[in-house]
């Protein structure tokens, strides 16, 4: 058996892999703040305004999808640093741009840069990390994701209102993707994909660095027996065997979008408006207010995802997000112009953040990484990642139509239902993956358990 002991390499590899995440965050959380001042530059149409921010959603969508198969053929260290180039690459030509067109192929590189960090940063991690760590280590990557958010925030707050103040704020992305790309170039590939492509010698001495010790021999078995040295064809990812874990990574992506968590953000500075906040610098920083709650949270389940268990955060997550939404669904029932009910709303508001970053935040990512089968593990886990990105363009495309037909109440009503939903689904097919390596969980999956067993 491997030692239970953190080595400083594992740390290592998954600080510099989550900087992916950082970016995530970054790129993602800044054209809120670009796009007030980007049409100083140039007059925008709503159409153009629309291009500019869904382009990034619509690069990551694609990426996601077509890019798993290039991270099993390729590896994931490769594909970490085109990843690092795209995200520089975007980030220029977005800040130099003299166009409207320019600044959109920019967000699109980005966003193609995005769709394959999001599900290679935590998969490259947990190959990586011994399984008595994985939890805390690939969501290190969900914490990057929300202190890339803060930072987006933070930075808004700075440059707001001064002149040409959307290019520094795309600009300042460079500085994250410089280190990734830099730090990728020192670290090691994953030792399990370097035994499927047959290199059993260097991924021995990787493996070996990574653990800080020779005694990887039972690590090492495990790993061959799961893979059998022999490649999958692209079918597999969809035969029977495969095909019920590749449904629970689907499912994942769905529930974390349809949970309603960009719709809170981007209704928060109306709601915080409506408390009182009516000055823009106060708004802006009431909203920093959630990206702080935001970071405390995930380190929060950075800490407890390994002791307290999937299941269990899970459940007490989509528990307190369906609250916090029935709650700010009657807040909007009887109307915001008592100050009572307007802090119902801010308060609703924060424990959402709160649950969503201990739960659903960090639980996607860190259950696509652990439940796919090494030999489709790239393809099935880019298939749940494009469910995430798929949905999040539906809810976000729709979410303006929601609040015109139903109104603010109902709206948060529905999403509030979907978590409870969420929930009695989770109950009869989550797995609990605390402390179980991935190869034992695949050999649960390969005998047919049900889902909810393939953790035991």
């Amino acid at each position: 058996m491997t030692s239970k002991k953190l080595n400083f390499a594992v740390c290592l590899v998954s600080l510099i892999a989550a900087l992916a995440g950082l970016l995530f965050g970054f790129d993602t959380g800044i054209v809120s703040g670009a796009i007030l001042v980007i049409q100083k530059s140039f007059p925008l149409t709503a159409v153009q305004k629309e291009c500019i921010v869904s382009a990034v959603l619509v690069g990551a969508m694609i990426a996601s999808l077509i890019s798993g198969r290039l991270a099993d053929n390729y590896g994931r260290k490769d594909l970490m640093l085109v990843i690092a180039i795209l995200f520089i690459t975007g980030t220029l030509i977005a800040a130099l741009a003299g166009s409207i067109k320019m600044i959109i192929v920019g967000r699109l590189l980005i966003g193609f840069a995005i769709g394959m960090g999001s599900y290679i940063a935590p998969l490259y991690i947990a190959e990586a990390a011994p399984y008595e760590w994985r939890g805390g280590l690939v969501s290190l990557n969900q914490l990057a994701i929300t202190i890339g958010i803060l930072c987006s925030y933070l930075i808004n707050y700075a440059f707001v209102g001064t002149e040409y103040s959307w290019r520094w704020m795309f600009g300042m992305g460079v500085v994250p993707a410089v280190l990734l790309g830099v730090g990728m170039l020192f670290l090691p590939d994953s030792p399990r994909w370097l035994i499927k492509q047959n290199q059993l010698e260097k991924a021995k001495k990787i493996l070996a660095y990574l653990r800080g010790t020779e005694n990887i021999h039972h690590e090492l078995s495990d790993i061959q027996q799961s893979l059998n040295i022999h490649y999958a064809s692209f079918k597999e990812v969809f035969a029977p065997w495969v095909r019920r874990v590749l449904f629970l990574g689907i499912f994942l992506g769905f529930l974390q979008q349809v949970s309603g968590i960009n719709t809170i953000i981007y209704y928060a500075p109306t709601i915080f408006e409506a408390a009182g906040f009516h000055d823009i610098s106060n708004t802006i920083l009431a909203t920093v207010g959630i990206g702080v709650v935001n970071v405390l949270s995930t380190i929060w389940a950075l800490i407890y995802l390994d002791r307290k268990g999937r299941r269990t955060l899970m459940f007490a997550g989509l528990i307190g997000m369906a609250a916090s939404l029935f709650c700010l669904s009657f807040a909007f029932r009887f109307g915001l112009n008592w100050e009572g009910l307007r802090w119902v709303s801010v308060v609703s508001i924060f424990v959402f953040i709160i649950c969503f970053a201990f739960s659903l935040g960090p639980l996607l990512w860190l259950m696509v990484s652990e439940i796919f089968p090494l030999r489709v593990r790239g393809t099935a886990m880019s298939i749940a990642v494009f469910s995430c990105w798929f949905w999040n363009a539906v809810v976000s495309g729709t979410f303006l139509s929601l609040l015109n037909a139903l109104g603010p109440s109902n709206t948060f009503l529905l999403f509030g239902a979907m978590c409870v939903l969420g929930l009695i689904i989770s109950y009869f097919i989550l797995p609990e993956t605390k402390g179980v390596s991935l190869e034992h969980i695949e050999e649960n999956i390969r005998k047919g358990l049900p889902l909810k067993d393939i953790g035991a």
